[in-house]
């Protein structure tokens, strides 16, 4: 992990105290590296049922700013982030069938809230994959505890 504020390894249950790491994008001009979020930003995902916070970059290479997180988002989309999604429990192929809903291949976009100021959102917490089932798609509408 690029920044770790809460983690030492991406992880995390998704609630308040502990939400789920995730990477953003970033950019690099005159050799200074710049995330979309800064580390630590919390958001609120309502499909997942979990809070996130800032912890990592995406990208690898020499222009990892070039990559994803910057490419290939749905279109209407204005960020595309990485989560952490855990699957250590199940099977590679659960954990990508799951990262695919996420992911929406269909182009549908999730709602964000960035900075939440709502400790009492509904979380469902643990892994987004254990036990190869994947625990998220529960819709776009914030609901509360």
């Amino acid at each position: 992990m690029s920044h770790p504020i809460l983690h030492q390894q991406a992880g995390g249950t998704g609630t308040w105290a502990d939400p789920v790491t995730v990477a953003v994008g970033h950019s690099i001009t005159g050799g200074v590296d710049t995330l979309d979020y800064p580390a630590g930003t919390r958001l609120y995902v309502p499909n997942l049922q979990k809070y996130l916070i800032v912890e990592d970059t995406c990208g690898d290479g020499s222009t990892p700013q070039d990559g994803p997180c910057h490419t290939g988002a749905p279109a209407g989309s204005t960020v595309w982030f990485d989560v952490w999604i855990g699957g250590s429990s199940g099977s590679q192929a659960a954990a990508d069938a799951c990262g695919s809903t996420l992911t929406d291949a269909n182009g549908a976009a999730h709602t964000v809230i960035v900075n939440p100021s709502v400790r009492t959102y509904k979380v469902t917490p643990g892994d987004i994959v254990s036990g190869g089932a994947c625990h998220a798609n529960y819709g776009n509408t914030p609901l509360t505890q």
